[in-house]
């Protein structure tokens, strides 16, 4: 399962430095058909998503396509038990890779192939075609020059001593992969010091030697601007101590007749230039001391060359790793996701309370199942079966109906990701799934037409759950309950599974088709604030009323403005 997940965060190029979530899609079509199922499936997804770091994470959701299978669903469960939470905080710290390193040395390749220079030239590498011997001659300037495909002109580059000979096109300025690593200096330290998983510990292993070259930097050279300001302390050190001499008139004449400093002097002189850990080649031997400029250019050159060629000659070296970079960096951005993915997943598991994984059953049950949207919620139990195939769910206003139904929705997408449920079930592996919201605003014919186009695109079966909240409200209330009968039992004999919550319970009850009983979600009454006292779990075979009159009383009760039209309206409803 874990392999799966990887290959398919792999095959889409998800990363986890993306800002927003991928387009990817699925190939197996939807279980939920209508939009207000897929609108409830959507908010599991994005609940259970709330534990990842990285936005382009909830991607893989897709790769857990819904199934018929329940060994399919297994192997899920399996792989979810077998999660180990850790912190995920170090996630947090990452960021998105940005170079940080670029060679100090100037290079170019050059060729006398063209079509090794067209080659180069898509590469986006600065490179040269030689066509005569004067393009050899203007290649001095540069501190590295890579040589491929070049036969003609091989004498004369061997000559420069920044030619480096390549062997291969695919190897000319390995210095970009090295480039490319440097964005990720940050990140893999921050790894590194993390409880990651052990397929991370491989691959940061892997990238180990790459880092270790970008820290072996080039040594330093030293610039004229910098020679000039030691030269400044050289001579003020000089000037110190030569103050404190007292010099003999042959020295002085020695000095002045024939340039050369009595033997106390140049010693000063030479400890000086000596304490300034520089050459004293670069430097001409008097009072003041002086720049010998040509000197020092000469010597900036020959280091620059030594130095720039040694570090060039160990990127050679490293050549078959640092092909390899685009590779690893990738598969260690596929990594990250999936140690996202389920870290993410084994918090929110360890934040179930009483939680279980589902079994696969031909009958709905569910047991002490607490709703996943609500904050201490009231555990839940209910049960279809092939005596009772439709439930005909009543009660009063804001009892829970609507929840019900939505929560039997959140517990079949929990069922077909493999994830576990706080609470007991059993479910069938349902295929077709229906759920018709509530209707908002006015009905009208519109509606109630597109309704009864809506059922008659339902493919019945035994893995066909239809679930409906108070489609009453889009017809006139005489005719509502005959067709809520009706509808029913059409179903029934199609021998799908159906909850339809209803005001028209008691209408419905003197039709009551075969295989369906009539549920209730009951108020008790008001408490001291004026709320609503419902039992949210459904008692099974009994009628419930909607009770308008505890509404009603509610608002009589704490209304501030209309009190007494309240009060009236709730003494007639007594009567």
């Amino acid at each position: 399962m874990q392999q799966e997940l990887y290959n398919f965060i792999s095959r889409n190029e998800l990363s986890p430095f993306n800002d927003s979530k991928s387009l990817v899609r699925t190939d197996k079509e939807s279980i939920f058909k209508t939009r207000d199922a897929k609108l409830i499936h959507t908010k599991v997804l994005t609940k259970i998503s709330s534990n990842f770091v990285f936005a382009e994470t909830q991607s893989i959701w897709n790769a857990l396509s819904f199934t018929n299978n329940f060994s399919d669903i297994l192997r899920r469960q399996e792989f979810f038990k077998s999660l180990a939470r850790r912190d995920n905080s170090f996630l947090k710290n990452l960021k998105k890779p940005k170079k940080t390193w670029k060679p100090r040395y100037e290079i170019i390749v050059v060729t006398e192939d063209e079509s090794t220079f067209v080659q180069l030239q898509k590469m986006d590498c600065v490179s040269q075609l030689l066509v005569n011997q004067n393009d050899v001659a203007d290649l001095e300037r540069y501190d590295i020059v890579q040589v491929v495909d070049c036969e003609d002109f091989r004498l004369m580059l061997e000559r420069l001593p920044q030619s480096i000979f390549i062997d291969s096109i695919e190897n000319v300025y390995l210095e970009r992969y090295l480039e490319e690593i440097s964005g990720w200096r940050e990140n893999f330290t921050i790894l590194r010091k993390s409880d990651v998983s052990e397929n991370i510990k491989k691959a940061i292993h892997q990238l180990e030697p790459l880092f270790n070259l970008l820290d072996n930097r080039e040594g330093k050279i030293i610039t004229e601007e910098e020679v000039e300001q030691v030269l400044e302390k050289i001579n003020e050190k000089i000037s110190a101590k030569v103050k404190d001499l007292t010099i003999s008139g042959d020295g002085l004449m020695k000095m002045l007749g024939e340039g050369k400093m009595p033997p106390e002097i140049l010693k000063i002189v030479t400890d000086a230039i000596e304490e300034s850990k520089i050459s004293e080649h670069i430097f001409n031997l008097q009072i003041p001391v002086s720049i010998d400029y040509k000197e020092l250019e000469d010597q900036i050159k020959r280091l620059s060359a030594n130095e720039f060629s040694d570090m060039a000659e160990r990127v050679k070296r490293s050549s078959e790793l640092l092909k390899k970079v685009p590779e690893l960096l990738q598969e260690l951005e596929s990594l990250l996701l999936l140690e996202d993915f389920s870290l993410g997943i084994a918090s929110w598991i360890s934040s179930q309370k009483n939680s279980s994984y589902p079994f696969e059953s031909e009958n709905v049950h569910f047991s002490d199942a607490s709703n996943m949207f609500l904050s201490n919620s009231q555990p839940i139990s209910f049960q279809l079966d092939s005596f009772n195939r439709c439930s005909i769910l009543t009660g009063a206003n804001s009892g829970g109906k609507t929840t019900l139904l939505e929560h039997l929705l959140q517990i079949i997408s929990l069922f077909q990701l493999g994830l576990p449920i706080s609470g007991t079930v059993h479910l069938p592996i349902f295929t077709d799934i229906y759920y018709f919201a509530k209707t908002k605003g006015s009905a009208s014919k519109g509606a109630f037409e597109t309704l009864l186009s809506q059922m008659a695109t339902i493919k019945p079966g035994s893995r066909t759950l239809i679930l409906a909240d108070e489609i009453e409200a889009v017809t006139e209330p005489g005719v509502a309950g005959k067709i809520i009968s009706a509808t029913a039992q059409y179903f029934i004999e199609k021998n799908c599974f159906m909850i339809l919550a209803t005001h028209l319970g008691g209408q419905i009850a003197n039709n009551l088709p075969e295989k369906s009983r009539v549920d209730g979600i009951e108020a008790k009454g008001l408490d001291e604030n004026f709320n609503l006292i419902v039992d949210h779990n459904p008692v099974l075979g009994r009628l419930a009323h909607s009770t308008p009159e505890l509404i009603v009383e509610r608002m009589a009760m704490s209304a501030s403005k209309g009190k007494d039209y309240f009060e009236f309206l709730f003494r007639n409803m007594k009567k």
